[in-house]
């Protein structure tokens, strides 16, 4: 088989492996391989890879993969997942500055151990470069309330400071130009007690555990909510139009294909209890779109992102 990408790809100081599967990097152990998985050394090994790689190639910038159902026939892309050179925090005055690839909870942990709030990060599964890209938030706070800017490597090969404006950041999107790697991440934040701010998360994470499926293979919420704003975590929240609320009154909570499952402690998420393909899940994900639409008229909008070619 003749291979997509062309053989002669720049020369890299990190890690270039062709025909990557992408399975074991996702939450949901699903997916096809890409041609190419590139995992560049520093920031400077990625700008040279990418100011020489052919501009008829496509490129995926992949985190931690725990938002993604890639397609079991793979994808036909240079896929880019940032490791240890992208996962530096500092914190500084009232700003923190977090590499792409800095876990989520590790910045807001770091954050509060600074006397900083970013306690909305501590139980977003994911890294600081899918939380921008998503406009990720939880308890009725999102990065577009504390993100300053953003610093970015372009398809050619530039780095790009953006002002957080740039992105226009709306509820669960951004724009950030195709093929652009988000490397880092500057936020504001309120100053406050470090031992308060860690009780705040031991609560969250207590209260998170008790309601979501944390021990299954999940890819956190599977829609978005059709009110279009996160859960509050309030007494006097509106649950009436929340995804799970639609997709338990269609019927949806537990419901299974093949080896895909709307978790039953948690409706909005889609779980592999065992041996799923990614059509199983992405399938049974459509099937509860229908069944919303019919029972309701909502057409929920996917919050998980889906990437590459089913199978024929």
């Amino acid at each position: 088989m003749t291979h997509p990408i062309p053989l002669d790809l720049p020369p890299v100081r990190g890690t270039l492996t062709p025909n990557r599967p992408l399975a074991d990097l996702t939450w949901l152990r699903v997916g096809g391989p890409a041609d190419w998985l590139f995992q560049p050394a520093d920031e400077a090994d990625l700008c040279d890879f990418l100011a020489a790689l052919d501009p008829a190639v496509a490129v995926f910038p992949m985190g931690v993969g725990s938002n993604l159902i890639v397609r079991d026939g793979g994808l036909r892309a240079v896929v880019i997942r940032l490791g240890r050179g992208f996962n530096a925090i500092s914190c500084d005055g009232g700003t923190v500055t977090a590499g792409a690839a800095a876990l989520d909870a590790h910045v807001a942990r770091r954050a509060a151990e600074a006397g900083l709030d970013l306690t909305f990060l501590r139980t977003i599964p994911g890294s600081i470069g899918g939380a921008v890209r998503m406009n990720a938030g939880c308890y009725g706070s999102y990065v577009a309330d504390h993100l300053i800017s953003v610093r970015c490597v372009t398809r050619t090969g530039e780095v790009v400071e953006l002002p957080a404006v740039d992105l226009k950041l709306a509820y669960r999107q951004s724009q950030l130009p195709e093929g652009w790697v988000v490397v880092s991440a500057t936020f504001r934040a309120q100053a406050a007690d470090p031992a308060a701010l860690e009780a705040r998360m031991t609560d969250q994470i207590a209260k998170r555990d008790a309601s979501q499926p944390t021990k299954d293979r999940s890819a956190g919420s599977t829609f978005r909510n059709p009110v279009g704003h996160s859960s509050t975590g309030r007494a006097d929240d509106s649950h009436e139009l929340k995804a799970w609320k639609v997709i338990d009154d269609a019927g949806m909570r537990g419901f299974t294909l093949g080896g895909a499952q709307m978790s039953p402690m948690h409706s909005n998420f889609l779980i592999n209890i065992g041996g799923a393909s990614a059509a199983d899940l992405e399938d049974l994900g459509e099937e509860v779109r229908k069944r919303v639409f019919q029972q309701s008229g909502i057409t929920l909008e996917w919050e998980i992102m889906r990437v590459g070619q089913r199978n024929a």
